[in-house]
């Protein structure tokens, strides 16, 4: 298989540049998979998993939350709002995390619930996301 090159950038990080031979992106219309020659497109993301593959097979896992996909022939670059490396996650601080929010959501005055709502909803699917 061909490869191309691949970059995963957050606002506070290059998660990673290199060449690879797939990625399957979590598009807001769907997921999708783009392979060396993809027609040009740009989509945006929904909250998910990007899963890439480099030259000899490895396949690493990265939770986006929303963003946007930029594809070429002979590139891919995804801005990505949140994007943490499955190695970064830890199934039990992430329980504590989502116990400590549905405190704080319950415990909060009405004109933050809001927003601890969304920390809260963030939490679940980075959970369910990457299936811990």
């Amino acid at each position: 298989m061909a490869d191309f090159h691949f970059e995963l950038v957050s606002p506070d990080r290059l998660v990673f540049r290199g060449r690879v031979e797939s990625v399957l992106a979590p598009g807001s219309e769907g997921d999708f998979v783009v392979l060396k020659d993809h027609a040009p497109v740009m989509a945006s993301l929904r909250p998910g998993v990007v899963v890439f593959e480099d030259a000899s097979g490895k396949q690493t896992r990265v939770f986006v939350r929303g963003g946007f996909a930029d594809v070429s022939a002979d590139r891919l670059i995804l801005l990505a709002d949140t994007a943490i490396p499955e190695g970064e996650l830890d199934a039990a601080r992430l329980d504590e995390e989502i116990a400590d929010a549905e405190e704080d959501l319950a415990d909060a005055p009405d004109e933050e619930k809001r927003l601890w709502q969304e920390k809260l909803d963030r939490l679940r699917e980075l959970k369910d996301a990457m299936k811990l």
